[in-house]
């Protein structure tokens, strides 16, 4: 393996991201997660801390971004250093992001988050193994907690995880073994407290791993059923105050609920039939994740996280199977579930009954999830347009705008700005205010 640093930042304090709080539905649930959302103490207008933001709910109210816009009208663009499909995090005036190269090589950037200066960069060497088509040597989004930024990588024989300072020091690297996957890795790590979670579900033995983020030693390991590999990222989440959980997903074991301080199960959904890429999102009182093969969604479940064990019987609210993402991860706001699907259609669904409000294509393919910027949802398709619609029960779409380059990646929305990542290179639109 093969690192080279080079690297100076500014240390900022760390505050957790806040827990996604309601259970129920009706209004109260929506209150709670939007005063959690906005309260200064749990999520900073300068964070985006990990794969779609706050705690994944792909949720910004950064006002004065544009609806349409031409390439001119970007603050900066650069060439990145290889081909990626991640996301970048922000911490302050730190932006990373993850490039892969074309025999292997995985590559953590960081960036000044105002100017898009490079900071410092650090090169791991690993085997060049079989991906899919979609898929890249970086896919994965990176982990921040203000003190450290941490990243996952795989080949066949490695599943690496390293812990890096602000500075580009790296301070901690763990191998938790070989890596079977039909399609390659590409699961983000989260932060949680004092620990790094780092889900590793393969095609063979499987678990989600809880690291000590300051030292990468072992907290616990939960073990999981296998059988296709999963590439969806888990939340924490807390019902009415109660025991918090984190919320897992994979074909094999389907939602789960975690105790996230020692891996121990709570409930569980039961399996699902088919490859699981987007991540689970949750909302009036209910966590919906969806399955799929062949490039699209076939099966959606909505369960209430409140019970115990298998809950396959007792707390599943419903099962959709039309109209349904892939990849793509859906937004829930406002009461009402935004499905943003792979081909381009895209559905507002009431979450109590899985009930269409609306669907319209919106045209084109899309790898990327969407995001919420101010009432209105980005997304950017797969040819490399970002496509703006209102995150409404009535439908209006505000247009799509270039960004020069094929993208299968979600943005991401920190310091006044939406970082719009293509396969190599990383736009930055400044807000108007």
């Amino acid at each position: 393996m093969r690192f080279q640093s080079s690297a100076r930042t500014a240390f900022s304090d760390f505050i957790l991201p806040g827990l996604v709080r309601g259970a129920g539905p009706g209004g109260l649930a929506w209150a709670i997660l939007l005063g959690l959302l906005l309260a200064p103490s749990s999520v900073r207008a300068n964070e985006w801390t990990r794969f779609r933001g706050p705690n994944g709910t792909g949720i910004s109210h950064l006002e004065g971004v544009p609806r349409t816009w031409t390439e001119n009208d970007y603050e900066w663009t650069i060439a990145l250093p290889g081909v990626g499909h991640s996301s970048p995090v922000v911490w302050d005036d730190r932006l990373f992001v993850t490039c892969g190269g074309e025999k292997g090589s995985r590559t953590l950037l960081c960036l000044n988050a105002a100017s898009g200066e490079t900071v410092w960069t650090d090169t791991v060497d690993l085997g060049a193994n079989h991906l899919h088509r979609k898929n890249s040597y970086a896919s994965g989004t990176p982990a921040t907690d203000g003190e450290r930024v941490y990243v996952a990588y795989a080949d066949e024989e490695h599943y690496l995880v390293l812990g890096y300072s602000l500075d580009g020091e790296k301070l901690w690297t763990r191998d938790l073994g070989s890596f079977s996957s039909q399609h390659g890795q590409g699961v983000s790590p989260i932060v949680h407290g004092d620990l790094l979670i780092v889900p590793n579900d393969q095609m063979g033995p499987s678990s989600i791993i809880a690291l000590n983020r300051k030292t990468g030693e072992t907290v616990w390991e939960s073990k999981r059923n296998f059988r296709r590999t999963s590439y969806a990222t888990p939340f924490i989440l807390e019902v009415d105050g109660g025991q918090p959980q984190l919320v897992c997903l994979s074909g094999a074991t389907g939602l789960t609920g975690l105790d996230p301080e020692t891996g121990t199960e709570i409930w569980r959904s039961g399996e699902l039939p088919m490859r699981t890429v987007g991540s689970p999102v949750f909302g009036e009182g209910v966590v919906i994740a969806s399955c799929g093969s062949g490039g699209r969604g076939k099966h959606m479940v909505a369960v209430e996280p409140t019970g115990n064990g298998d809950v396959s019987e007792s707390h599943v609210r419903f099962v959709r199977k039309q109209n349904l993402p892939y990849v793509p991860t859906p937004v829930m706001w406002e009461g009402h579930l935004y499905l943003w699907n792979d081909d381009g259609v895209v559905c507002c669904v009431d979450p109590k009954t899985g009930e269409n409000v609306w669907r319209e294509r919106v045209g084109g393919n899309f790898s990327g999830s969407p995001v919420l910027i101010d009432g209105a949802l980005y997304c950017i398709s797969e040819d490399g347009e970002v496509v703006v619609i209102d995150a409404s029960p009535t439908y209006r779409l505000h247009g799509r705008s270039p960004l020069g380059d094929a993208s299968y990646a979600t943005p991401a929305v920190a310091n006044g700005r939406v970082y719009l990542r293509g396969f190599s290179r990383l736009c930055c639109l400044k807000a108007a205010n």
